[in-house]
């Protein structure tokens, strides 16, 4: 099937899932994860509707960032840990950083978008199932509190909401438990009413999961080999 096909199949996924939680479609933002796939194939997705694209790495986008820099209305979302010493290099070709664990992280950010002049959208990245090889933060760590209370201070970041990446399971199903807690967990810090924080994006689930990940909650999706097929293999 061509991207344009998988991305209208994907579509009607999304929207199924929706029906089933009683929720707007149009409510949920479909990102296409087009890290290691080339140029050619993320015009191929933007021609077909995507205008949302996340990216692991800042050096391997910046390797394509020109040739896609015409694609006007496009966001580019960087979606993978992010090292401090890549900061500035970050804020200057993404719109938004999903990927933000560390209060260090958040000043690095910060301090960056103040210098570009620029107001950069994040996330704050949970660890739902406390892995040590995953990125993240721990819900109930201190470092979350601190980053909650950090948005006043940080005036060049706009601090959107919550992301996961949850333990993987071949059963979509085993994904639920951490989706739901991540709802829960946006749910009480939106009740708190944090100064400068907005807890309206929950970004979670992938092309294995993200219906189930709509039924708990999520405004946005991060598919990639639903859409643009499997990845070459190291």
């Amino acid at each position: 099937m061509s991207i344009a096909e998988n991305i209208a199949r994907v579509r009607e996924r999304i929207a199924a899932a929706a029906g089933r939680a009683a929720r707007n479609p149009e409510e949920i933002t479909l990102m296409g994860v087009s890290k290691t796939f080339p140029v050619e194939r993320i015009r191929e997705g933007y021609a077909a509707g995507l205008r949302v694209f996340g990216e692991n790495r800042v050096q391997e986008f910046a390797a394509k960032a020109d040739a896609l820099r015409d694609l006007r209305d496009a966001e580019w979302h960087l979606i993978g840990h992010l090292q401090t010493n890549k900061a500035a290099k970050a804020t200057e070709l993404f719109d938004a950083v999903d990927s933000v664990d560390s209060v260090r992280m958040a000043e690095k950010l910060n301090a960056s978008a103040e210098s570009a002049g620029k107001t950069l959208s994040v996330l704050i990245e949970i660890n739902v199932g406390g892995e040590q090889a995953k990125s993240g933060v721990a819900i109930d760590s201190g470092e979350l509190e601190q980053m909650l209370r950090g948005g006043p201070r940080w005036g060049n970041l706009k601090i959107c909401g919550l992301m996961t990446v949850p333990p993987y399971t071949e059963d979509p199903e085993g994904s639920r438990p951490y989706f739901r807690q991540l709802r829960q967990t946006r749910d009480s810090i939106a009740a708190r009413g944090l100064p400068q924080i907005s807890m309206a994006a929950l970004s979670m689930g992938m092309s294995h999961d993200f219906e189930v990940a709509i039924e708990e909650g999520a405004t946005c999706v991060r598919v990639g080999t639903a859409i643009f097929g499997e990845r070459a293999k190291a």
